[in-house]
C-alpha cells in the first residue's frame, strides 16, 4: 500500500482542526477598543498553544512519512487514531481558555495532550513493526528520549492540573518548547540513504 493518500488525508484532517480551531476564536461583545481584548487573554493564549502543538503534529508527522516506505492497515488504523486525539483539541482548547484555566478544562486538555502522544507513539511501533530493523526508519526513529521524557512531563502536569492548573500549563508549554527545537534524526538518515 502507497502512503500517500494516508498524508493527503492527515494533512487535509489537521488543516480542518486548525480551522476549526480559528473558527473558535470571536471578538469581544461589548466594546470596540483594544482594551475589550484583554478579556480574550486566556482564550487566545490557549490557541496559540494548541496552534503549536497542532504545527509540531503535522511537522513531526510529515518528517516521519518521509522515511516511511510503505503503509498497511495496521498503521492506517494507528494514524486514524492519532486524528482522532487531535481533533479533540478545539474542543479542549475553547474549553481551557474559556474557562481561564480552570483545574478540570486544564486537565481535560492535558489528557487530550497526553493520549496524542501515546497514538504517535503507536504509531511509530506500528510503522517500526512493518520495517526491517536495519531500516532507515528504525535508525532515524532510535530511542526516542524526546518522546518518552514528554509522556512523563504530561502524566506530572496532569496530576499538577489538580493542584495548579496555570503551573500545569508551564509543563504543557515546556513540552512543545522541546518539541520546537528540530530533531534533526530523520534528515541526517535521510542525508545518508540519498548520499
Amino acid at each position: 500500500m502507497t502512503k500517500s493518500r494516508l498524508e493527503a488525508f492527515s494533512d487535509a484532517v489537521i488543516a480542518i482542526i486548525l480551522t476549526i480551531m480559528v473558527l473558535e476564536l470571536h471578538p469581544p461583545e461589548h466594546g470596540a477598543g483594544l482594551s475589550s481584548l484583554v478579556v480574550l487573554t486566556p482564550v487566545f493564549l490557549s490557541y496559540v498553544l494548541s496552534f503549536i502543538y497542532l504545527g509540531i503534529y503535522w511537522n513531526n508527522h510529515h518528517h516521519l512519512f518521509q522515511i516511511v516506505l510503505h503503509v498497511d492497515g495496521r498503521i492506517l488504523w494507528a494514524n486514524m487514531h492519532l486524528l482522532f486525539w487531535l481533533s479533540l483539541v478545539p474542543f479542549t482548547t475553547a474549553w481551557m481558555g474559556e474557562s481561564g484555566f480552570a483545574g478540570d478544562p486544564v486537565v481535560l486538555y492535558g489528557v487530550v495532550l497526553l493520549m496524542s502522544a501515546v497514538a504517535y507513539t503507536i504509531l511509530t511501533f506500528a510503522l517500526l513493526a512493518s520495517h526491517a530493523l536495519d531500516s532507515a526508519l528504525a535508525t532515524a526513529l532510535g530511542r526516542d528520549y524526546k518522546g518518552k521524557v514528554s509522556l512523563a512531563i504530561y502524566a506530572a502536569a496532569i496530576a499538577l492540573a489538580f493542584v495548579s492548573p496555570w503551573a500545569s500549563c508551564a509543563l504543557y508549554a515546556l513540552v512543545a518548547v522541546i518539541w520546537l527545537v528540530p530533531d534533526r534524526r530523520i534528515e541526517r538518515t535521510l542525508g545518508r540513504t540519498d548520499g
